[in-house]
């Protein structure tokens, strides 16, 4: 299937790793322009490098968006290196940090990131005539989820925030949706972590995965580069939950 990607520019916060990571180069495959930050030197530069093979322009720098300011002015920043955006994916989270009960961060990352970003590439995206948004949400934001913490209050409030962008947004042609995964493992990551230090609710969860597996960043990305693409030119306001039927909750 022809996505209508190729030439598109796109800006992506957090993605040496995981879900962030294998969007990456699915866009880059997509022949998309891409333009990403990570905390992690040595894997920005691994980035860059793979991407780059692609045959596409490829913007990666080592930062660390703890300063609003400064991560505002590198949005603006990447959009002048890739000569606008079509496409702003925020994906970077407290949970990558491994600050989910932590208020603060999380509502500086996952919260004023999602806020602050979409404000500082409106007119990137209004400019290109057909821009689009991710905004990455959780199951833990749709369902009640192990217990009470502010990675789960804060992920809710990103959806409503999406919808009413969502709204807003249409009449400049940006399209705005969430994505809301269930457990993912990979090397390195949270559940992989849990795995090791809490077998007993690595198992528990794994017993309760209708499709017998925890999702793969893969699973993820690939819903992201479709909904993100013109394939998806009439969708917006969308949360789409990813999690192999792991919530049970009805959605209508």
């Amino acid at each position: 299937m022809e996505l209508g990607l190729r030439g598109k520019k796109v800006i992506i916060n957090g993605g040496s790793r995981g879900i962030g990571r294998a969007a990456l180069e699915l866009f880059a495959q997509e022949g998309c322009d891409i333009a990403f930050f990570s905390r992690d030197a040595k894997r920005v530069d691994e980035t860059v490098t793979q991407l780059q093979a692609a045959g596409v322009k490829v913007f990666g720098e080592a930062f660390d968006m703890n300063d609003i300011a400064a991560y505002q002015a590198w949005l603006a920043k990447a959009a002048e290196e890739l000569g606008g955006c079509d496409v702003f994916i925020h994906n970077a989270s407290s949970s990558g940090a491994q600050g989910t009960t932590d208020w603060d961060l999380t509502y500086k990352l996952d919260m004023l990131g999602a806020v602050r970003g979409c404000e500082t590439l409106e007119p990137f995206l209004e400019a290109s005539g057909a821009g689009s948004v991710i905004l990455m949400s959780s199951t833990a934001a749709v369902e009640t989820f192990i217990y009470p913490q502010a990675f789960n209050a804060i992920k809710s409030a990103i959806i409503t925030y999406g919808k009413q962008l969502s709204q807003l947004w249409a009449p400049k042609n940006i399209r705005v949706n969430m994505l809301s995964p269930g457990p993912i493992s990979y090397p390195g990551g949270n559940w992989a972590m849990i795995k090791d230090a809490v077998p007993d609710l690595y198992n528990k969860t794994l017993s309760e995965m209708p499709l017998g597996r925890f999702g793969a960043p893969e699973d993820v990305a690939r819903a992201m580069v479709f909904l993100a693409s013109p394939a998806a030119s009439y969708i917006t306001g969308a949360n789409l939950v990813i999690d192999g039927g792991y919530t049970k909750r009805v959605q209508f």
